[in-house]
């Protein structure tokens, strides 16, 4: 009997992660490796405007200051996922006073906070720890999205890595940063939509972007004009069109028999 149980014990635990895996393709995912030949990176961005580009498999090695905001971009595509991994290492000669957390961030093109749906984003290091390591697992970039949603959409991408609790005496102690990321292509869904234009706004303040024939307009303004046409209005056929057709085809039906059975013959 006992035989008989151990396997089924054994399947109802490993359930949760093969449905973690379905549900949450990133949570699935192995630590990042660097690419082949890829250069060390050894900057790191102060601000949005001032974030370095990076792509995925390349490594970050740096040296900065407890208290140093360090910012990183990077693209994102229509069914990626990516994964953030990044690890602070604290000098032996460097005497901490206390125990420090560290945070990783994401944002998006239009500076909107993406959660993370894997990954110790905000550890904890302890006062006499020598490193402390970061995760951060972004959900898959759809394709199209409604503008009231906070789903990824294709674009540029902001990796912020601060401190945001420690003891004011460690203020400015050196730390080691080593910072991968890592991009799996699962391929666009079915999201019945395709965003006209990624989401990475003009990263240099006080320009006037005008466009290459003197016009004025900015640039993709007059080709937005020029694809105006009779039936631009109608929107493509897709699922939703025929899910409502049949809708109201059985709404109709309905009231119809509802009136046949309140309808007082005379």
């Amino acid at each position: 009997m006992r035989t008989r149980i151990r396997p089924a014990v054994a399947a109802a635990l490993a359930l949760p992660a093969v449905l973690a895996g379905v549900l949450y393709p990133g949570a699935a995912l192995a630590a990042p490796t660097p690419s082949p030949g890829a250069a060390a990176l050894d900057r790191a961005g102060t601000s949005f405007l001032t974030a370095v580009p990076v792509t995925a498999g390349q490594p970050v090695r740096l040296d900065a200051s407890t208290g140093d905001y360090l910012y990183w971009s990077f693209p994102g595509a229509a069914g990626d996922v990516t994964e953030i991994a990044a690890t602070l290492r604290f000098p032996a000669g460097a005497a901490r006073s206390g125990p420090s957390t560290w945070s990783i961030e994401v944002f998006d093109g239009l500076r909107r906070r993406q959660a993370c749906t894997a990954g110790a984003q905000t550890p904890t290091a302890a006062r006499d720890a020598t490193e402390v390591r970061l995760g951060c697992v972004l959900r898959r970039v759809r394709s199209w999205a409604e503008p009231w949603s906070g789903d990824p959409l294709p674009g540029t991408y902001y990796a912020k890595l601060s401190v945001v609790e420690l003891p004011e005496a460690d203020l400015g102690l050196p730390v080691e940063v080593d910072l991968l990321i890592g991009t799996t292509d699962g391929g666009s869904s079915a999201d019945d939509g395709e965003l006209r234009a990624p989401l990475a706004p003009p990263d240099r303040p006080g320009a006037v972007l005008t466009s290459t024939d003197g016009s004025g307009a900015a640039p993709g303004q007059a080709a937005a004009d020029d694809d105006t046409g009779i039936f631009d209005w109608v929107p493509a056929l897709s699922m939703r069109w025929l899910w409502t057709s049949v809708g109201g085809v059985l709404a109709a039906v309905a009231g119809v028999f509802g009136f046949s059975l309140t309808w007082r013959r005379r």
